[in-house]
């Protein structure tokens, strides 16, 4: 028996948990081997629809589905929480007590908002990385009748770099929309030294900060928020004031890969970038060749710490990865095809306000080059999120 376990039911782990179970569809059906996905919901949630949410023009309800409706016949479903993972042992112990035994193990246990590290953020901030949060910054919205509006960062990474610029558009459109832009100051706190982490994308997007005249702030990374004075101060020691703050909380890791020992204190896994492989951690200063891999541990998605975006899109691309080469090992053969190594390829919509969007699709060794902002771009982004559950968790895409 071949036991293949995934750990989490997002896209990487469900897409992943599908295309294994085609390709072992025969061994599954001999009992030679089991695909299990373990997830703590056992809710599948499209989170790039939580914006939506915030911008007015999307349910909570239509962005969950069950996690079983989504799977693949040959795959089960384990709705439990991870409480650790034996490497020694290659067993995956469950908060219930079950312990499951793997031969090939997959990570996808993505990342997770830790507001808390921030003293008043959960009071003052609003943010869109939750259901929850995007109604309650939608009713915030709704509340504003002017004043000053702060939009920044609370760290590297974080979930969906495009978003918190896709928002600041969408609501200075909004404020336009409702007779609101001249009773209403835009900042925009970048914590690096331009608009965004991708150079082309930066270029593309700060005249569009300029023409919509939302102030960008470069090295301004959200470091603290005075509650009394209503303030933002950043890592510089700035301080900016604020009537409505909106802010991309902290984010880290999954707890469990820290406390298995197989990640630092952020929870961002090692992960070779071209296998998908989980690195053993090494002293500061080894050299990548030098650092031992896991032959059956994989990760993928926000899991990583690869110097990619965490996003939906990303497990989308590293699934088929990970799903050709924990097959191979599964059926005693070298992994094959354009699927047998990871390119970095990323690919996914960027949202500029107006009805009008724009395409980012690059790899490793290709930045992006995005086309002009347009509507047809703004379309096919309103046309992916409607197909999503019929296409990309199933592996139809």
């Amino acid at each position: 028996m071949q036991r293949v376990v995934i750990l989490g039911g997002g896209v990487g782990g469900t897409l992943t948990a599908n295309l294994v179970a085609r390709k072992l569809k025969a061994r599954i059906a001999k009992g030679e081997a089991k695909v299990t996905v373990v997830d703590a919901t056992g809710k599948h949630a499209y989170q790039p629809g939580y914006m939506y949410i915030a911008m007015g023009n999307e349910r909570p309800e239509k962005l969950v589905k069950p996690e079983k409706s989504l799977l693949d016949a040959n795959v089960d479903l384990v709705v439990d929480e991870v409480r650790r993972i034996d490497v020694a042992g290659s067993r995956v112990e469950l908060g219930s007590g079950e312990v499951l035994v793997y031969e090939q193990l997959v990570i996808a246990t993505g990342s997770r908002i830790v507001p808390e590290a921030i003293e008043h953020f959960d009071e003052e901030a609003h943010h869109f990385y939750t259901a929850e949060a995007s109604a309650k910054l939608r009713r915030a919205l709704d509340a504003f009748t002017g004043g000053k509006i702060v939009i920044g960062i609370a760290g590297i990474p974080y979930k969906c770099p495009p978003a918190p610029l896709e928002v600041a558009f969408l609501v200075e459109s909004e404020l336009r929309e409702r007779g609101l832009r001249e009773k209403t100051e835009l900042q925009f706190l970048s914590p690096i030294n331009r608009a965004f982490t991708i150079e082309s994308v930066s270029e593309m997007a700060t005249p569009i900060f300029a023409e919509k005249g939302i102030d960008l702030q470069l090295l301004a990374g959200v470091d603290s928020i005075d509650a009394e004075r209503k303030v933002v101060v950043t890592d510089a020691m700035e301080e900016y004031p604020y009537d409505l703050l909106i802010c991309v909380p902290p984010h880290k890791g999954a707890q469990v890969v820290v406390d298995s020992g197989l990640a630092p204190k952020s929870g961002w896994l090692p992960t070779d970038r071209h296998t998908l492989q989980v690195k053993k951690m090494a002293a500061s200063g080894t050299k990548d060749e030098e650092i031992e891999r896991y032959p059956n541990i994989y990760a993928l998605g926000d899991a990583t710490d690869l110097p990619l975006s965490k996003a939906g899109s990303t497990a989308h691309f590293e699934a088929p990865i990970v799903a050709e080469r924990v097959a191979a090992a599964v059926l005693g053969r070298k992994p094959s095809g354009k699927h047998a190594l990871y390119t970095g390829k990323v690919m996914c919509f960027f949202e500029v306000g107006d009805g009008k969007g724009t395409l980012l699709s690059f790899d490793y060794d290709n930045p992006p080059k995005p086309p002009k902002p347009g509507k047809l771009w703004h379309l096919g982004k309103m046309v992916f999120n409607k197909t999503y559950w019929q296409t990309v968790p199933k592996g139809r895409v």
